[in-house]
């Protein structure tokens, strides 16, 4: 019976949400949760639970939110709760003192189809290289990170108008039930069907996200442009800056569509007419449809054009 099956469950973001509630449903026991203590938040900075604790909460489950994962005393509380195996979804790197500890080891669901796209943002990458399809994969931790053999893996295609927030909904319910099923084999009396993660060169990886890799480089082809801006969406956002002559404002681009008409303009060249709002790129241009001003709402192109006074001069860079 799954409520004989000990489990503890590790995670903190939206995306663990499906893959717990998959546990739950599916009658394992969970011993607890462990996520990330609260953080402050907003203006006010008032502390902000994770969308896991207030999961874990609502479902009346033992909650754990530890500074260290290498405190001694969380690992002696992990140790004494006997767990068969934790489950980490969303979370952060473990320390092998820990993942070693449960009877039938520590499992991981992560957004990609290993070895592809290791790292801290899966989706993001596939999307912003143009990939048409991604998955997700369960695998053993082990000392490198996302590296471990694997468990299952289920693939979803890529449509070309999605961006990565929808993908994201699509892979957190993908992940639980890809989950259930690692579970189910794991737990049998038959030996787990597992392979190694081949090499791949060139590998694509997928690192965290920040300024210097979130920046739109308007040299490059349309296309690539607007994979950036819908693998970058809704957050954190493609970023660029408008130089309007006399003023430079950093903007966010949310959503676009783009064409290959050939031009001579100047790469980042913005041309406005008959309402049409267009960035010159070295093969084309790409048409913003929301964007937004630094310290300003986010408004859609039509908008923007009737509340902004635009330089004929004006540039993005």
């Amino acid at each position: 019976m799954n409520s004989q099956k000990t489990i503890i469950f590790m995670g903190t973001a939206e995306f663990a949400i499906p893959s717990l509630e998959k546990i739950i449903e599916n009658n394992y026991n969970v011993l607890a949760v462990v996520t990330s203590t609260d953080k402050p938040s907003g203006r006010g900075l008032k502390l902000k639970e994770s969308p896991i604790k207030q999961f874990a909460r609502t479902n009346s489950l033992k909650i754990l939110q530890p500074n260290n994962l290498k405190d001694q005393n969380f690992i002696n509380l992990i140790t004494n709760f006997k767990p068969d195996l934790i489950v980490v979804v969303a979370f952060r790197m473990l320390p092998e003192i820990l993942w070693k500890i449960p009877k039938y080891g520590t499992i991981n669901v992560h957004a990609s189809l290993l070895p592809k796209y290791r790292g801290a943002a899966p989706i993001n990458w596939a999307i912003i290289n143009g990939e048409n399809q991604t998955g997700v994969s369960t695998f053993f931790i082990n000392k490198k990170i996302d590296t471990g053999d694997i468990i299952d893996q289920s693939s979803i295609e890529i449509p070309k108008n999605e961006n990565a927030g929808d993908i994201h909904d699509k892979l957190k319910e993908l992940g639980g039930n890809v989950l259930i099923k690692s579970l189910e084999k794991i737990f049998s009396n038959k030996k787990v069907a597992i392979k190694k993660q081949l090499v791949i060169k060139p590998l694509n990886k997928a690192p965290k996200l920040d300024k210097s890799n979130s920046k739109i480089n308007w040299d490059d082809s349309s296309e690539n442009i607007y994979n950036k801006i819908r693998g970058l969406s809704p957050y954190p956002g493609a970023k660029s800056v408008l130089d309007n002559y006399d003023k430079k404002i950093n903007v966010i681009i949310y959503k676009s569509n783009f064409s290959n008409n050939k031009h001579n303009h100047p790469n980042g060249l913005i041309i406005i007419e008959k309402g049409t709002f267009k960035v010159a790129t070295f093969d084309g241009y790409i048409c913003p449809l929301l964007i937004k001003f630094e310290g300003k709402k986010t408004l859609d192109i039509k908008s923007l054009i009737n509340g902004f006074n635009f330089h004929k001069k004006c540039k993005m860079i």
